[in-house]
């Protein structure tokens, strides 16, 4: 599928000028939709047509970044302003199977907002991550903004550069991509075990510090007990002086 579409941008749109800056943003746009086109593809091509001089590489970036975000941003808000009840378009259930709204709703409980973060390398999921992130009502805006925005400095210029560098190079392009999703595969997994033992760690001080804490009460409680006990057996031996 890859070849087909890199190949029909090469012999059909480098003669459309700045007009694939519209192409590609709208595109982008209506995968965060669902469309069936991967996301990474349409980056790829958008870098694709800059290396063969249809367009400013540096400018398609920009394009192609906002459109990530702003067809992020649409889904997200969409599932703010309807809430639980958008799950009754037929369109929506496609997208949000009950299957995978409870698969989601497990790796928010799981993850925290990090999933949004993990969302923008996860294709299947990228949808109905960002859906019930905004559904749920619990992560602002900004906070979604930031995750997604984070993730999508990693994965667009990675892709839009590509395209642009292997432009006149189809096949070794087509590989590069291969191996470019396997790297960011990688650069996820990796962040993911840095959050994760980021988190660990504090968790586990925070874990020692109650450990610590309920010793040291234990052992006053103790300390108390036996002085009052202490206390109560003066107090009887004074009692039978008397």
């Amino acid at each position: 599928m890859a070849e087909k579409i890199f190949l029909w941008v090469q012999n059909t749109l480098c003669d459309q000028g700045w007009y694939n800056y519209l192409y590609a943003f709208g595109i982008l746009i209506l995968c965060g939709f669902g469309l069936p086109v991967p996301e990474d593809i349409t980056l790829v091509a958008g870098g694709l047509v800059s290396g063969l001089g249809a367009t400013n590489p540096h400018v398609m970036l920009a394009v192609c970044f906002t459109g990530v975000l702003l067809g992020d941003s649409i889904i997200y808000i969409a599932g703010k302003l309807f809430g639980y009840k958008i799950q009754k378009f037929k369109p929506i259930r496609k997208i949000l199977s009950p299957r995978r709204f409870a698969q989601v709703q497990r790796q928010f409980a799981k993850y925290g907002i990090w999933v949004l973060f993990a969302a923008r390398f996860m294709p299947g999921l990228r949808a109905p991550i960002f859906l019930v992130s905004g559904m749920s009502r619990r992560i602002p805006f900004i906070h979604f903004l930031m995750m997604d925005g984070f993730a999508a400095l990693i994965s667009v210029p990675v892709w839009v550069y590509l395209g642009y560098f292997f432009a006149n190079q189809i096949p070794e392009l087509l590989e590069k991509v291969k191996t470019g999703q396997s790297i960011m595969h990688i650069i996820i997994g990796f962040i993911i075990c840095v959050v994760l033992f980021f988190w660990g760690k504090h968790w586990f001080k925070g874990y020692w510090a109650r450990r610590q804490a309920a010793q040291e009460a234990a052992q006053k409680a103790m300390d108390e007990a036996a002085k009052i006990a202490q206390k109560s057996l003066q107090e009887g031996e004074n009692q039978k002086l008397k």
